[in-house]
């Protein structure tokens, strides 16, 4: 089970005359006005899940597997080896019993380890969908030497993996029985309400098939540290450790999703579990079966959520848009003209919210097809139009995106630097209004922070922890290129744009910041109340 760790928390019919008499006509009314919602289950609704628990238990699986994986030997040292040839005991770090070092050597040794979890069987013939944590090794090193698939009756068998997806975490396996096997399909998970009965079935801790019950308790759920195309039914169903792979039902039997992830303090339910819908899972297990690679709409951008400073510093509505952090050259973003730090708000129509997100958007598009793309770019609104690509496998996407990964700066070493001896006004109006001290970034500088001959920029000195960059996280030695979206290589230069800033009633200023050899990111930045603009010069 992929767990996510967060902090719980303790979370009228007969006055219908008078309300007609009352209120003019097409007035609103209470969501809930006496009347308005029936007390009698929806049709088909049953008053027990017996039935369908019968029904469909004998087409969900339990999934084990059995892991190995080589670890090296302690070594003892110098001078004890005598301590345990006393008592007769095999010395830790000897070539014994399959170790492959030589006298001196720790060796290795084979740890035996295992996974437990749930499937589901959607053909006669016996494929099977889970999750692909369920089946993948369970740490770097492991070897999955088997897996075993468990039917409701005992039956076991032998299963192989027809295809993996890690990014939406499903897996497709293949078992050969002796006879058809009970199967269930996909329902239509665009249709589940919250507030709609769901059940869940499954291998919980290992118990076997368990079947627990709740509601929809919301959809599209994106989940802290979740994945590009995470989109989750939420329920207070019972879902633990062992339920992952295992199906979703809405009451009329569909797979509406596959349950994954839950939020606990503990390990154990609290209530909050988490499904893949079906309508994400479908096509992915149909690719999967036909042993084809997962296609997913591509456009070559780097993404950085829009929080509340960001949005106060670009001066756009919060909870609409993405900002773009960076453009991969050559992609289909660069070819459409889309550029560092536009922020883009529709996708083929489709606003871009925290729920609808920009790579999942993309992501559902028709690979080739050319859609259109609406953004902000310094305050204005443009339209351009993009060709959708097919997005590379992570291998092609590192060596695309291949950024050296430097040292975090931060120490003198690093070049995290002493701001010059003599403040200029322009540093002295940067120090005021943000809380840093900066100066220009020399050659040396950049040599120092490993960011290329042709770097530009100022190199952060000093950070006041009490200031709202302090607090968020800029620390010494990270280069400012741009402030509002205006190449700044001079503290003058930085000064004039807070001061434009300041003049135009904004409160807050974008920092672009790159540090060490990783991708430049943004920062929203809060003024501080107590400067002032410095002074204009007269001439003469």
């Amino acid at each position: 089970m992929r767990y996510v760790y967060g902090i719980t928390a303790a979370i009228l019919l007969g006055g219908a005359a008078a309300t007609l008499s009352i209120n003019p006509l097409g007035a609103q009314v209470a969501q809930n006005e006496p009347g308005s919602i029936s007390a009698a289950p929806p049709p088909g609704a049953p008053m027990s899940f017996a039935q369908l628990a019968e029904r469909l238990q004998p087409a969900v699986v339990n999934i084990s597997t059995r892991q190995s994986i080589q670890i090296q030997r302690q070594q003892v040292p110098p001078g004890l080896e005598d301590f345990f040839r006393r008592f007769g005991a095999d010395v830790p770090g000897r070539n014994q019993g399959g170790g492959q070092g030589n006298q001196g050597d720790g060796g290795t040794v084979t740890q035996r380890g295992g996974s437990l979890g749930s499937g589901f069987i959607i053909s006669a013939d016996g494929y099977v969908v889970t999750n692909n944590h369920v089946v993948a090794p369970a740490r770097e090193g492991a070897v999955v030497d088997q897996i075993t698939v468990i039917l409701s009756d005992r039956t076991e068998y032998e299963a192989e993996v027809i295809g993996r997806d890690v990014l939406s975490d499903i897996a497709v396996l293949k078992i050969n029985p002796s006879r058809p096997l009970p199967f269930v399909r996909f329902g239509d998970s665009t249709r589940a309400r919250v507030g709609d009965w769901v059940v869940a079935i499954g291998n919980p801790f290992g118990l076997g098939g368990t079947v627990t019950a709740g509601i929809v308790s919301a959809v599209h759920r994106n989940l802290p540290g979740g994945g590009l195309y995470d989109r989750y039914i939420q329920t207070d169903a019972s879902i633990n450790s062992g339920n992952s792979g295992g199906p979703m039902f809405d009451v009329g039997g569909n797979v509406i999703g596959i349950n994954t992830a839950l939020i606990s303090p503990t390990g154990g339910n609290v209530g909050i579990g988490f499904a893949i819908p079906a309508e994400q899972v479908a096509p992915i297990v149909e690719s999967l079966r036909r042993g084809q690679r997962v296609q997913r709409g591509y456009i070559g951008v780097a993404l950085q959520p829009i929080d509340e400073s960001l949005a106060s510093a670009l001066g756009i509505e919060r909870n609409r848009g993405e900002l773009i952090r960076s453009v991969t050259p050559g992609g289909p973003a660069a070819s459409a003209g889309i550029q560092q730090g536009d922020v883009v708000i529709s996708v083929a129509g489709q606003p871009v919210t925290p729920d609808e997100t920009l790579a999942y958007l993309v992501s559902r598009q028709r690979i080739g097809a050319r859609i259109p793309i609406e953004l902000i770019r310094r305050g204005q609104r443009r339209n351009v139009t993009i060709a959708i690509a097919e997005r590379p496998t992570q291998e092609e996407l590192a060596r695309l995106n291949g950024i050296e990964q430097g040292d975090q700066p931060g120490t003198e070493e690093s070049g995290g630097g002493k701001p010059a001896a003599t403040e200029s006004a322009g540093q002295r109006s940067t120090q005021q209004s943000l809380g840093l001290s900066v100066q220009t970034l020399t050659a040396d500088l950049a040599r120092q922070l490993r960011l290329g001959d042709n770097a530009r920029g100022l190199v952060v000195g000093s950070v006041d922890p009490n200031s709202d960059a302090g607090q968020r996280g800029v620390q010494p030695g990270d280069v400012i290129l741009s402030i509002n979206q205006q190449p700044v290589a001079t503290p003058e230069a930085a000064a004039s744009v807070v001061d434009a800033a300041r003049r135009a009633g904004r409160n807050t200023v974008l920092l672009q910041i790159r540090r060490g050899g990783g991708p430049p990111g943004y920062v929203g930045v809060e003024l501080s109340r107590a400067a002032t603009s410095p002074p204009a010069r007269r001439p003469g």
